[in-house]
């Protein structure tokens, strides 16, 4: 993706978002990810101390800097430098973190139904959930929530009609053909399927989060007994 594909705008006293391909045409893809990790590490070694946060998206980057250590026309003239600078962004770019999950019917109760409806049997499910590298498009809804695509059409299934008003940390998800793990217990509407010992989020550590925008995610499958020894705890729905 070159420069013309791209779109800068000012977004506030501080900040530009710049968005990759038509702004209103959403376009979800690999290579727009990759694109957008690619130019996020770009913009950091390049902004250094002016930059306070990258807040990315499916599409665009949110790009928010100090209004102390420069101003807006140095910022949109350094944006533009580096998206008119040569991009050679890869689908397969990213580091690869690997996510254990306990898959549960008793702890992930739309496994089942998401087996009934597929016409599979819920150990071909948590095979094709488990086979898959999901690409980290976006991270949002709340800290440490990864939206991770795309899944298997045959796994796709529509949110609850009814949210849940609490789901619990470490509930791994679909929705439509995203999958995702919530960081935190919180009102949710994504089908269950299981639980995931890996913090998702840790305002101790640095960095907070396991993965980032551009990541790629595979889950690995694993029994009870290992998610409690990997410090996972079991709720009750």
């Amino acid at each position: 993706m070159n420069a013309h594909q791209t779109h800068i705008q000012l977004a506030s006293e501080n900040s530009y978002i710049i968005y990759f391909g038509d702004p209103d045409a959403l376009d979800i893809s690999p290579h727009v990810s990759a694109t957008i990790a690619m130019t996020c590490a770009q913009i950091k070694q390049h902004f250094g101390k002016r930059l306070i946060d990258l807040v990315a998206s499916y599409a665009s980057l949110l790009v928010i800097y100090d209004t102390d250590k420069c101003d807006h026309l140095w910022a949109k003239k350094a944006l533009r430098s580096i998206l008119e600078a040569p991009q050679a962004a890869h689908e397969d770019s990213g580091r690869l973190v690997n996510i254990p999950v306990f898959y549960s019917t008793i702890y992930g109760p739309e496994l089942d139904l998401i087996a009934q409806s597929s016409g599979l049997s819920v150990n071909q499910v948590i095979d094709i959930h488990s086979a898959s590298e999901y690409r980290v498009y976006a991270i949002g809804f709340a800290p440490g929530f990864a939206y991770l695509g795309e899944l298997d059409e045959r796994l796709a299934a529509p949110r609850l009609t009814t949210p849940r008003l609490k789901v619990p940390a470490g509930a791994v998800a679909i929705a439509d053909r995203q999958t995702a793990v919530y960081p935190a217990s919180s009102p949710g509407g994504w089908n269950l399927i299981g639980l995931c010992p890996t913090p998702m989020f840790d305002p101790e550590k640095a960095p907070h989060m396991p993965v980032s925008v551009g990541d790629r995610v595979k889950f690995n499958p694993i029994n009870e007994q290992q998610y409690l020894a990997m410090g996972g705890q079991l709720h009750e729905l």
